[in-house]
């Protein structure tokens, strides 16, 4: 029955003179969604909304999937679309509409009509009840309810005129490129696949650097964290992930420096050298999983330690979840299962038995003095010798 859909946004509608680029952008996203779907679409705007018509033959519920995965997007609403027509031509249409799309009429309903062409015959109010009477007549066990009703049938006249009837959820948020780019630092974990997923929900896109310690991880934990990233792009876009081979810096931080301080200097580090990558590929802020007290690394205190290294803003969007929210977002965008591999990332494998947890930041950069010898070249290393991956989840 459905050929077109009306794709509803709602923050984007109060950007003023800028709406046009929030548009623009969400019209670019929703082709991008799209192109992994078979079949011909066009995707076109017109005042206040945006519409996507099949030319060919398509799977509905892909398309639905498709659209789900873009965020600006708060409402799919599939509709029977038609050319200006008479009052009685219309009536027919919204009767043939609403029969087929709801074999059993024991229902509450109301309409909502708008007319936003002013030489139609009848206003809003006037085509409101002049369709329920219709409906009702063709319908007679019908009833109306006009403050909760089961269906909402909405006939919109505009320069062509939309029926409808269903809103289907869309992810919500603002288009992405929008709102700058970022970096996350993505491992293996639960947390920070859903940090990068609420950045980009705001419109951010994002580039990914993961922390490779072989041999004490392996190439399966270096695959995970690649589907990660995928699962993630589903949603986000592209993503550029940079792989780092960080062995030989930690071992020489376990080497140099006391064990109980063995995270937070690691953590450090990962910083810098994520912040150096961001800076040489444009992103303007960092982006972590991170949560307080989550463990000995993300406590007050330490995050306050860790931060110091930064000269970029540090995007915290979990900060203050508890993990049962982060682990429902997961189970929502489909990173959980894969998060839960047991493959050990970097940091599990040199975890102190007994962390600092309240660090003092002149006693750590005290203690970090013990790697100047050589840190500086092996950071310098760390970021030559990374590995860039595109990982694109419209692509094998």
């Amino acid at each position: 029955m459905y050929t077109s859909f009306l794709i509803k946004y709602a923050e984007i509608g109060v950007k003023g003179k800028n709406r046009y680029l929030f548009e623009d952008a969400l019209v670019r996203q929703i082709k991008y969604a799209l192109k992994p779907v078979e079949g011909t679409f066009t995707v076109s705007k017109t005042p206040g909304r945006i519409f996507l018509d099949a030319e060919s033959d398509f799977d509905f519920d892909e398309v639905i999937n498709a659209l789900q995965h873009v965020f600006g997007i708060t409402g799919i609403c599939p509709v029977v679309k038609t050319e200006d027509i008479s009052l009685e031509d219309l009536d027919e249409k919204v009767v043939k509409f609403f029969d087929m799309a709801y074999p059993d009429k024991n229902k509450t309903f109301k309409v909502n009509a708008r007319r936003s062409r002013k030489n139609y015959p009848l206003d809003s109010m006037e085509l409101n009840a002049h369709m329920g009477e219709v409906l009702l007549k063709a319908f007679p066990e019908l009833t109306v309810d006009v403050h909760e009703p089961e269906i909402t049938l909405v006939v919109e006249v505009r320069e062509m005129i939309y029926i409808y009837s269903e809103i289907i959820p869309g992810p919500g948020g603002l288009p992405i490129g929008t709102n700058g780019k970022a970096m996350l630092l993505l491992s293996g974990g639960i947390d920070s696949p859903v940090a990068g997923y609420m950045i980009s929900k705001r419109g951010v896109r994002i580039d990914a650097v993961y922390f490779h310690a072989p041999p004490y991880t392996s190439e399966r934990a270096k695959q995970k964290v690649v589907d990660l990233a995928k699962k993630v792009s589903a949603y986000a876009g592209p993503i550029y992930l940079h792989i780092v081979n960080f062995t030989e810096l930690q071992l020489y931080i376990y080497e140099k420096c006391p064990h109980e301080e063995l995270t937070i200097i690691m953590r450090r580090y990962m910083m810098k050298i994520a912040e150096q990558i961001a800076k040489d590929t444009e992103c303007q802020a960092l982006i972590t999983g991170e949560s307080i007290g989550q463990v000995a690394s993300q406590t007050t205190q330490s995050l306050s330690v860790t931060n110091e290294v930064c000269t970029l803003p540090v995007f915290r969007p979990l900060i203050a979840f508890d993990k049962e929210d982060i682990v429902t977002i997961s189970k929502k965008i489909d990173t959980y299962e894969t998060s839960i591999l047991p493959f050990e990332d970097c940091c599990t494998i040199f975890v102190a038995k007994h962390p600092v947890t309240k660090p003092n930041l002149g006693i750590i950069k005290r203690h970090e003095e013990n790697l100047n010898e050589k840190i500086d070249d092996m950071v310098k290393e760390c970021i030559d010798t990374k590995e860039i991956i595109i990982v694109n989840a419209h692509e094998n």
